[in-house]
């Protein structure tokens, strides 16, 4: 069995995020932490965002989108025909590519407070200072950094993440970047040529590997969501996440995302994975202009799954289930619910009540069935939209 390993201290979920613990992150997320000026695997980060660093968002972005490339030059064999081997592919698109650096407050219950130091990788989205990189590369950082290919530092600010998508739109005071060139994910095809730049080690900023587009439409389980992710070949290693991979005409086809490795510890190579740039052009778009993505629905609940002997016996509960921890005050869902059914769908954990009300309309309502006292009753809940502060409260 494949899974997404830790690159953070080796935490396994088979295809899930581990919990933010000393397990760290699953599916692994490349963003390496740095320690004693070597390169260690730490904790994922969890940033507590505020209205003030969200108070960026709101202007129009201009998002560049390449027009599609002649038949003669689609394909790694014929954009190599056409002269767009790597060096061409990276020196167009290096100096998009900017290195991220990281650092968070934790504390140890012996040894008190002290500071990760994390890396990771991002490209430029506009010219005047828009960033995309990963949620989970500056998630919980109380100081973000970036270097650009031109050695100039600056220190970014989150407008916008998303979890659900691992996305992050970051913002520092620049003029003049270079932005990507956005291909057409959905035109892409397994085989053609895919560069890889990114800043691995979180010391190797400007690294570029090459590979192939290996596979697309892969659906993994990464905390509760599922991803569809492109494959590709090119060498992926700690602090590429959120750095760019390229098609065979220099434009942005993925934002680097994971790799694989087996669930038995075994190293695997040439197996790594991108968000597909369809999905990241609209994210960063909905980030850039809003601060989240909007429009999505949720039912405004904390929904947990508690089945240990020592949780039911702490809660006080008599069976195994999904419970609601927390709801709006005007829900008619109640603290301690068990959650049977939403929408029909039977719910063995908070992932799939987001997936039950998938495409539900924004101000109506689904039934949901829930065990009350005992009793088995239905409610009408309303499908509110998704704001980032229940993102943040862990909302579906």
């Amino acid at each position: 069995m494949q899974d997404w390993r830790d690159d953070y201290g080796g935490g396994r979920y088979s295809g899930r995020r581990a919990p933010n613990t000393a397990a760290g992150l699953a599916l692994a997320m490349l963003c390496g932490a740095l320690a004693g000026g070597g390169v260690a695997y730490a904790l994922g980060f969890t940033r507590t965002r505020t209205e003030g660093e969200r108070a960026g968002a709101g202007g129009v972005v201009t998002i560049q989108v390449a027009p599609p490339v002649d038949a003669s030059m689609s394909g790694a064999d014929g954009a190599l025909e056409q002269g767009y081997g790597v060096e061409r592919i990276a020196r167009a698109a290096s100096p998009s590519v900017l290195e991220i650096t990281t650092n968070s407050k934790a504390v140890h219950p012996f040894y008190g407070s002290y500071v990760i130091s994390g890396a990771g990788s991002a490209v430029a989205l506009t010219e005047d200072g828009y960033l995309i990189t990963n949620n989970h590369v500056i998630k919980d950082a109380t100081t973000i950094r970036a270097r650009a290919s031109t050695g100039d530092e600056y220190t970014a600010a989150v407008i916008g993440t998303d979890s659900q998508t691992d996305i992050a739109v970051l913002k520092i005071d620049a003029r003049g970047l270079i932005p990507v060139v956005f291909a057409d994910s959905d035109e892409a095809r397994v085989g053609e040529l895919t560069v890889a730049i990114g800043n691995p080690l979180g010391t190797l900023g400007g690294t570029v590997t090459e590979g192939v587009l290996s596979a697309k439409d892969r659906a993994i389980v990464i905390d509760g969501q599922t991803m569809t992710l492109l494959q590709t070949s090119a060498a992926i290693n700690p602090g590429n996440s959120g750095g760019g991979l390229f098609d065979g005409a220099g434009r942005l086809v993925g934002i680097v995302v994971a790799k694989a490795n087996e669930s038995n510890g075994t190293q695997v190579e040439g197996i790594g994975y991108a968000i597909p740039s369809n999905i990241v052009r609209r994210v960063a778009s909905e980030l850039a202009e809003h601060g989240y993505v909007t429009g999505r629905p949720a039912l405004g609940i904390v929904a947990k799954v508690i089945n240990s002997r020592y949780d039911l016996i702490r809660y006080q509960l008599d069976r195994a289930g999904v419970y609601v921890m927390n709801a709006f005050n005007d829900s008619p869902v109640m603290l301690w619910d068990q959650i049977l059914t939403v929408n029909g769908q039977p719910i063995a954990g908070a992932e799939d009540v987001q997936a039950a009300i998938e495409g539900a309309e924004i101000g109506g309502s689904v039934p949901v069935e829930v065990r009350r006292q005992g009793r088995n009753i239905t409610l009408d809940v309303l499908i509110r939209e998704k704001t980032p502060e229940m993102v943040d409260a862990d909302m579906v």
